[in-house]
């Protein structure tokens, strides 16, 4: 036999878990509703995934080395990358993604440009799962009605995931990013050449934090938010807006974009012979917001285990083979994801807060253990002086801003 394996959705999750399995010969169907797709996320992506996932300098828009924290009362710190060879990667979504998918594709995963409307589940450990779908490559706007029989799904299709939901998963809260692009006077643009800004604040996010990101020929400027009415997204967008009103004179808004993104994983994410990864499966943190390098890293992971446990597609893995990818996901990234956790519940719950989060980022010391966290992925014990120096100064500038009043 050969193992038949649908991957649902074609973001840096679903991509990366379709390239790993075609890579293995395995029959890999990855359903994509639209394949122009612009998902709107600040862009940024770590290092580690430049070489990790080898992707080619095209698909980098601007490497970012300088980045600004302004805090409620408009305090700029800076931080600086010191390494030459290391930045920030700033990517449009619509870039990478087509590059991914299109990869997979180029390795042997079928593309198959359609939504997915039902599952219905196999009596036994043998049957396979029928997919129904709509093909939007036939048919014109209605598209065509079709099924797929697979022995394995995997759910990459964001926060609103339908394989999630027809696997009750169950549910988990979600915060809403708004994103402007604002194509900027080439002066202003200047400006942003190698630089990032992250702006904190009740009036731009009441629990994360509000971007101005350099992209190709633009900016994107945005925030986040768990308040998810429409009326608090536009007035606090409008709060970046004016906070950032002086470099972004005479910008063009050329795109307004809203989506979802998990807050923590969801409570069920491998029932049966179906599995969750990327956004679908809650792998968004906290405090930073990221998901890209998790999404993408969540989908060659469990990828990776149904390769070894179907013994290179020769057999069906089990509910409990595939939960071994869990396993390993929760052991590796368990940490950060609590770490960051604390971090957003401690420096978000105040401007008093805030203040005292940015006059942190001023030290060269947290700058390095952020920026090595970040950029490769490894949460670096500092050695013990410099954790008692981090401690001492974290709690120095929570004390002098006040912020440790209940």
């Amino acid at each position: 036999m050969t193992l038949r394996v649908a991957v649902v959705g074609s973001g840096p999750a679903g991509s990366s878990a379709a390239e790993v399995l075609a890579k293995a010969g395995i029959e890999t169907y990855l359903i994509e509703r639209k394949l122009d797709n612009a998902k709107p996320c600040g862009g940024a992506i770590p290092l580690c995934m430049v070489s990790e996932f080898d992707l080619p300098p095209e698909i980098i828009d601007r490497q970012v080395r300088r980045m600004k924290m302004i805090s409620p009362s408009n305090r700029e710190v800076d931080i600086n990358l010191v390494n030459e060879d290391e930045y920030i990667g700033m990517c449009r979504r619509e870039v990478l993604d087509g590059f991914l998918r299109n990869r997979a594709a180029q390795l042997g995963a079928i593309l198959i440009n359609a939504t997915v409307h039902k599952l219905d589940f196999p009596t036994n450990s043998k049957e396979p799962y029928t997919i129904h779908y709509v093909d939007h490559s036939e048919g014109g706007t209605q598209g065509v009605a079709k099924t797929l029989k697979v022995d394995l799904v995997i759910g990459a299709d964001g926060a609103n995931s339908r394989i999630a939901k027809e696997m009750d998963a169950g549910d988990y809260n979600f915060a809403i990013a708004f994103q402007e692009r604002i194509r900027l006077p080439q002066d202003k643009m200047a400006y942003y050449q190698d630089m990032a800004e992250m702006y904190v604040g009740n009036d731009v996010s009441t629990d994360f934090y509000a971007w101005v990101f350099p992209k190709y020929d633009h900016v994107a400027v945005g925030t986040g938010t768990m308040q998810v009415n429409k009326a608090s997204i536009k007035q606090l967008q409008a709060g970046i807006r004016a906070r950032a009103a002086r470099k972004l004179a005479g910008g063009q808004i050329i795109k307004v974009e809203a989506h979802p993104i998990p807050e923590h994983p969801r409570p069920r994410r491998v029932v049966g012979r179906i599995a969750l990864i990327g956004d679908a499966a809650g792998y968004v943190t906290k405090s930073s917001g990221e998901g890209i390098y998790f999404a993408a890293k969540s989908g060659r992971m469990c990828a990776e285990t149904i390769v070894e446990f179907s013994q290179g597609g020769s057999r069906i893995p089990t509910e409990d083979d595939l939960k071994v990818y869990l396993k390993r996901w929760d052991r590796k990234y368990g940490i950060t994801y609590k770490v960051l956790d604390i971090l957003q519940t401690v420096f978000y719950r105040s401007d008093a807060t805030r203040e005292a989060f940015v006059e942190m980022c001023a030290d060269l010391d947290v700058q390095k253990l952020t920026f090595d966290s970040y950029l490769y992925k490894t949460v670096v014990p500092a050695n013990p002086i410099t954790q008692l120096k981090i401690t001492a100064k974290t709690i120095g500038s929570l004390i002098r801003g006040n912020a440790l009043a209940p």
